[in-house]
């Protein structure tokens, strides 16, 4: 075996990237994201696809000088001035026939034979999968610059990988061989083409853009590792996922602003308060006085007619056009005329409505499978302007049966510990990059919540410690009885205690009606679990097992009708003590990346007003 041979028995196999599943392309996160930055890759052939993010032109210097033919005769190529110089002295004599022979003559053709510019387009290319972009090198001859270097186009490269050669931020980069696909844009109306985009003008007109941009796509990454942490926690700890209906006949609080579904109001119709003055009656007065005038206009005979209905048409076209300003500056000239409805002819044969909270339906499957969980929408049609709320908000909730308050509250710490610790395992990178760009003290509040334990104090006790306060004004004066506004509870977990804080035994008016009833008779057994930033984060309580006590506070609240029943079924038939909680997951998105406006945080925001796509 000779030496050359053994060189090559002994060279290390270059082992080829992973394609996607179900795509014939590798995902750039394990190019860029590689230990040594990719360098060990050099020299393979792959597929990425992504869109631009930023470009630049480099001119290319032409690889020989300009071709000059210079009365050189080629012995294989003939060229067009060699043909042109072999005929001259022919050229010659028939100008001097007819009388040409003062004119110079040049002796002899140049020709220059240039090469065409060349440009390499330097492009920032990432799929969605990491924070750093991928640099690819795609050459003029392949496809102009114009259509690849916009920010927004999408492309798909067959390239080879080579150490860098145009200074970027990365080590190796893509030399792009053949363009696949091209997805270009229309650089004058893409919203992206400005450099940071204002978050709040891009959650309000270009709703499905958001994910482009570094922030955004980085924030929907930590959403979906909290998301899989979350479904990790529950069934590493044996509880059974639920999927608890949207659409319920239930008030699940008893006393909250809900989404109503029917499908009854397509018999409503549109009417106006003055229907004497509507826009239509106006515009049919308007087309038949433009007939009248055209007629008159005809007939010259009764000038003074005309000039009489032209005035009037012009008296009425200016009152349809006030009448239209008005319209639309004051919606209130219109009303909405709803005949009285018949729930048993709608759908569903009842007053149906999108769920607050699926904690009752969970109450059911807690009393059968013992501990549940269910992840998903939950829905309030609360009109606020709060920063941390909306009316389409998913949550985390769980039942656990055989267990108390104090189960949940330990329940409630765990699981927030386990999720700060996923997002910061998994989502290193961007943790880092939201860091720099939106909150610096993220990582710190982010390692404080898996480190240190909450501040528990009673809801008496946060009162008392809030109306000691006087270096401070509150907007909202603080008395027992009254729920804690956002206000006070950012003023206890983030200067008064500096950590999450649960705040337990609310006034029964305050809290929903499931709640179990303390011995006091004034409070029950329900806890808040408020955090740094954010506010509160999970609600949860000790559910009322007591029939008797349960139909009393009912009672109070007037809640008698028939779709309780089968909640009372549970206290009837093999009753257990059981309780659970609500987590906001969208605040927990906020609280993990340090926005401050929950419709930043999740995909489709909707609020009061606005529910784009």
């Amino acid at each position: 075996m000779d030496a050359a041979t053994n060189v090559t028995e002994q060279a290390p196999i270059e082992k080829p990237l992973a394609l996607m599943n179900f795509s014939k392309r590798v995902m750039l996160k394990n190019v860029v994201m590689q230990s040594d930055g990719g360098i060990s890759l050099v020299g393979q052939r792959l597929v990425i696809g992504g869109w631009v993010k930023s470009s630049r032109e480099l001119k290319k210097e032409p690889l020989q000088p300009p071709v000059v033919i210079d009365n050189v005769v080629e012995p294989k190529v003939v060229s067009c001035a060699e043909v042109l110089q072999s005929r001259i002295p022919f050229f010659k004599s028939i100008i001097k026939v007819f009388g040409g022979g003062d004119h110079h003559i040049r002796n002899k053709l140049t020709a220059v034979v240039k090469q065409p510019q060349l440009y390499t387009s330097i492009l920032q290319i990432n799929d969605g999968s990491c924070i750093p972009n991928l640099q690819v090198l795609v050459d003029s001859t392949l496809v102009p610059p114009s259509q690849v270097m916009p920010s927004g186009v999408c492309i798909l490269i067959e390239g080879i990988l080579q150490q860098q050669s145009v200074q970027g931020k990365q080590v190796i980069e893509l030399k792009a061989e053949k363009i696949v696909h091209l997805g270009t844009v229309d650089q004058d109306k893409y919203p992206l083409s400005k450099k940071r985009v204002p978050l709040d003008m891009l959650r309000d007109n270009s709703a499905h853009f958001r994910p482009r941009t570094k922030t955004v796509a980085s924030v929907m990454r930590i959403r979906n590792s909290l998301s899989q942490s979350t479904h990790t926690f529950f069934q590493n700890h044996g509880f059974v996922e639920v999927q608890v209906p949207i659409i319920t006949t239930t008030d699940t609080e008893g006393s909250s602003k809900k989404f109503q579904v029917t499908t009854l109001l397509e018999t409503g119709h549109r009417i106006d308060k003055k229907p004497r003055d509507s826009l239509r009656n106006l515009m049919d007065a308007v087309e038949e006085k433009s007939k009248k005038v055209e007629e008159l206009q005809r007939n010259e005979s009764n000038k003074e007619a005309f000039h009489a209905a032209r005035q009037d048409l012009q008296q009425t076209t200016e009152l349809a056009s006030q009448f239209e300003r008005t319209r639309k500056r004051r919606s209130t000239e219109m009303i909405i005329e709803v005949p009285k409805l018949n729930f048993s002819e709608d759908y569903f044969s009842h007053k149906t409505f999108l769920t607050v909270s699926g904690r009752l339906h969970l109450e059911s499957y807690a009393c059968a499978l013992g501990n549940v969980y269910s992840f998903g929408p939950r829905f309030q049609a609360e009109k606020t302007d709060s920063t941390k709320s909306m009316p389409e908000m998913w949550m985390v909730e769980l039942e656990m049966a055989f267990s108390h308050i104090e189960d949940a509250i330990e329940c409630a710490d765990t699981l927030l510990k386990f999720m700060c610790t996923s997002v910061l395992n998994n989502c290193a990178e961007d943790i880092m990059f939201l860091s720099k760009r939106v909150d610096k003290t993220l990582v710190d509040r982010l390692q404080k919540m898996t480190m240190n334990s909450s501040e528990k104090i009673s809801y008496t006790q946060a009162v008392d410690i809030l109306k000691k306060v006087t270096q401070k004004k509150f907007h909202v004066q603080v008395q027992w009885g009254n729920p804690l506004t956002e206000e006070h509870e950012s003023y206890l977990a983030d200067i008064e205690f500096k950590r999450p804080v649960v705040i337990y035994n609310h006034p029964k008016e305050i809290r929903p009606f499931y709640a179990r009833l303390n011995n006091d008779g004034k409070t029950v057994a329900s806890f808040d679990v408020v955090v740094p930033k954010v506010g509160t984060l999970i609600k949860g309580s000790q559910n009322e097992e007591r029939l008797a006590t349960l139909n009393g506070r009912m009672e109070e609240l007037g809640l008698r009708g028939n779709e309780y029943e089968w909640c009372k079924d549970l206290r009837r038939h093999g009753t257990v003590k059981h309780s659970g909680f609500s987590l906001v997951f969208d605040r927990l998105v906020l609280y993990a990346t340090g926005l401050n406006d929950v419709r930043d945080a999740v995909p489709f925001p909707r609020s009061c007003g606005k529910a784009f796509n």
